[in-house]
């Protein structure tokens, strides 16, 4: 009766085990092409960042522009040179996700603290007048 048992239990400890071959690592190796493509597409979106720093389209177009492009930029570095576009898909689904989230919410932050001054009429002054950049928006003034 103990063989038995012993048997059954052997069958049920093997059924339970993960096998090695579920967790096996199939490395993937990309051609050099991939990351010279992606490093060029990296070195032009830093050109368009410089070039739309140059560029007023409005506060919160400057802004969402400039988000944009980083979301690009941190999407092409995470997929391609940390391998996540390659890993299971559901943590390239959540690193996405969560940066479009993330720059959404920055995004309605800048809403709520761009408008802020046409609601609120309580104004004061500046802490040090003779700080430079009241200097300078002096002069923009004039």
């Amino acid at each position: 009766m103990e063989s038995g048992s012993k048997s059954i239990n052997k069958k049920l400890m093997m059924s339970t085990e993960t096998t090695p071959k579920h967790r096996e690592f199939h490395p993937h190796i990309l051609p050099l092409s991939v990351y010279i493509g992606v490093g060029s597409a990296l070195f032009i979106l830093t050109g368009v960042t410089v070039a739309a720093s140059f560029v007023d389209i409005g506060g919160v177009g400057n802004l969402i522009l400039a988000l944009l492009i980083a979301s690009i930029k941190g999407s092409l570095v995470a997929l391609f040179f940390m391998h996540l576009l390659y890993d299971n898909k559901l943590y390239a689904l959540f690193f996405c996700v969560s940066l479009i989230m993330l720059t959404a919410f920055i995004v309605i932050t800048m809403f709520d603290t761009m408008r802020r001054d046409g609601i609120y009429e309580q104004r004061s002054s500046p802490i040090q007048i003779s700080a430079d950049i009241y200097k300078n928006m002096q002069k923009h003034e004039e």
